[in-house]
């Protein structure tokens, strides 16, 4: 098949190419290359498959809607993973402006241009910061998600309105994954995982916000890619039991399915530093600060829709994707 994917350079992106690519798909893949974290570890990223024959990449930003439509027509694809967004739940308390752009701009761009191909199946990634304020755990699909604690948050939930909307009106089967902290190797610099690694390596205290309290659902990237082509080779369907009046904010009479993606078993934050600090070999002081705006206490997914529509499962438990990945930082930075 003839697959887009968006957001090739990052962290599920790139993983997600190499997987297509084995299985013998025709990949293009779409990134900005933006420096909202280092460019280079996102060039590494792509450097790992650039020169396979089946793949193309090109630069451009999915907010210039004139040249995404322009590769969208000379590609043709037939499924796309959207991927691409201004990610970080913090930084949009600094520059807004650029969530805009990318999240609801750039996946309107996407929108129209796989109404245009019409294309078979739009996967597009959510995330669990939908949930917002809900303190029912674990977090299901049928939850209201009415009450985002941030700006990234609140594209995000637009984005899933946005295509129910495309899937309403005109057909166009698309499937929303709210992605439930993904780690791993290759993972990003502005999350906690590798912000922890690299202050353990230079031996600095840890900032732990919420006095050390959060709970996360850490889900290891190879477990996220699994999922993300289970449900590529499903595309959504109407749902014949769809209730108009009793509705099921994850499903649709249209062609259209939200599922949690998740490791399904929330960890302690001083748990998972310990883990990295035993792996690394090294233990440093902790600075436990209070929460910050736009952060949430804990976070659990019910990951019993995706498991039954698919039968996927998260395979990597903690311990050993912690190894993994600090076995993989210390490769890459020499450490």
């Amino acid at each position: 098949m003839r697959i887009l994917v968006t957001g090739a350079a990052g962290f599920i992106g790139a993983a997600l190419i190499e997987r297509l690519l084995a299985r013998g798909e025709q990949v293009l893949g779409i990134d900005n290359h933006n420096d909202y974290y280092d460019p280079e570890l996102k060039a590494a990223r792509v450097a790992r498959f650039s020169a396979h024959p089946g793949y193309q990449h090109h630069r451009l930003d999915i907010a210039d809607n004139g040249a995404l439509q322009g590769t969208f027509t000379a590609f043709a694809p037939e499924r796309v993973v959207h991927l691409a967004a201004q990610a970080g739940v913090r930084y949009s308390l600094i520059n807004p402006s650029a969530y805009v752009q990318s999240n609801l701009v750039g996946f309107g761009n996407v929108l129209e241009a796989c109404r245009r191909g019409q294309v078979r199946h739009l996967v597009f990634a959510s995330s669990s910061s939908v949930y917002g304020a809900n303190r029912k755990l674990p977090f299901s699909e049928g939850d209201a998600v009415d009450h985002p604690v941030s700006l990234y948050a609140a594209t995000k939930k637009s984005n899933e309105l946005m295509a129910h909307a495309y899937s309403h009106l005109y057909q166009l089967p698309a499937t929303g994954l709210r992605f439930f902290t993904v780690y791993g190797p290759w993972g990003r610099p502005d999350m906690s995982p590798m912000l922890f690694a690299q202050r353990i390596r230079r031996g600095e205290p840890l900032q732990v916000f919420n006095h050390g309290h959060h709970r996360r659902d850490f889900t290891y990237i190879d477990d996220i890619v699994d999922g993300t082509l289970a449900v590529l080779d499903r595309p959504a369907e109407p749902d014949a039991t769809y209730d108009a009046q009793s509705p099921h904010p994850g499903r649709s009479d249209a062609p259209y399915r939200i599922y949690n993606i998740g490791g399904d078993q929330p960890v302690a934050l001083l748990h998972f530093i310990e883990l990295i600090e035993n792996a690394m070999g090294r233990t440093v002081a902790k600075e436990l600060l209070p929460m910050q705006p736009g952060d949430v206490e804990a976070t659990w997914a019910d990951v019993t829709a995706l498991r039954a529509a698919t039968g996927w499962q998260p395979r990597v438990g903690i311990q050993e994707g912690v190894l993994r990945f600090v076995d993989w930082f210390r490769g890459y930075y020499g450490v």
